[in-house]
């Protein structure tokens, strides 16, 4: 009797994980498809569409980096050795965890740089990832900075650039008067490839006529030793 007991046991127990199991695999089939996950009524639906998504990994990825210098200050620390890694993440998850415990830019003191990178990719001129390559700068009044780099770096997290392997990172750069954000790419003489990426910050940012966007080489900016002077507008 007691077998026959056990046996029924387990036999609900593979029904029930069989049944998740398809569950599962029809919420992941709707989500790839672009089916909006309440659709089947159901409060399972509405909390594993949001599993799902937070545990999904991401396309890249990325480390966040920061750089602070003391006004006047002139130091033999490199600027290199000025760069700390703040943390690194591959999820949505991971990334949401990281980005909500970082200080927004508004509370940062000038002059500091927060960068976004690709892993593997270090935020300097010199980079091998980064020595052919180039950036686009826009220029932002302090009160609304913040909110263009949070659109971007979303939109670099979320892989929704075009060209987007061309992408190496962002630097949001806080000033005195003005913030500056630029957007780094691999190949400064792929000329389709930049101005493609241009075209794609200005409509994924929606950035109001007024903005100019200039673009710099960074072998350029290693002759000048300079990163926003002597600029080219696209």
């Amino acid at each position: 009797m007691e077998l026959v007991t056990e046996k029924r046991e387990q036999d609900i127990n593979d029904t029930q994980s069989a049944a998740d199991e398809d569950s599962r695999e029809r919420v992941a089939v709707d989500l790839k498809a672009g089916l909006h996950p309440l659709k089947g009524n159901s409060e399972f639906y509405a909390i594993y569409a949001i599993l799902y998504i937070l545990l999904c990994d991401l396309q890249h990825k990325f480390v966040f980096w920061y750089t602070r210098r003391t006004p006047g200050v002139r130091t033999q620390t490199s600027y290199e050795d000025n760069i700390k890694k703040i943390v690194d993440f591959s999820t949505v998850e991971t990334f949401w965890v990281c980005y909500c415990h970082l200080a927004r830019p508004s509370t940062l003191p000038s002059p500091t740089d927060l960068h976004l990178f690709k892993d593997g990719i270090r935020p300097l001129w010199e980079d091998s990832a980064n020595c052919n390559g180039g950036k686009w700068i826009i220029r932002f009044k302090k009160a609304v900075s913040g909110r263009f780099w949070e659109d971007l770096v979303l939109a670099l997290v979320g892989d929704q650039l075009d060209y987007g392997d061309n992408i190496c990172g962002a630097v949001l750069s806080i000033r005195f008067n003005e913030d500056i954000l630029s957007v780094w790419n691999r190949n400064a003489s792929d000329h389709q490839a930049v101005m493609a990426l241009r075209d794609a910050i200005k409509r994924h940012l929606k950035l109001p006529h007024g903005y100019v966007m200039e673009y710099k080489p960074h072998d350029a900016s290693l002759r000048d030793n300079s990163s926003y002077r002597n600029t080219w507008r696209g």
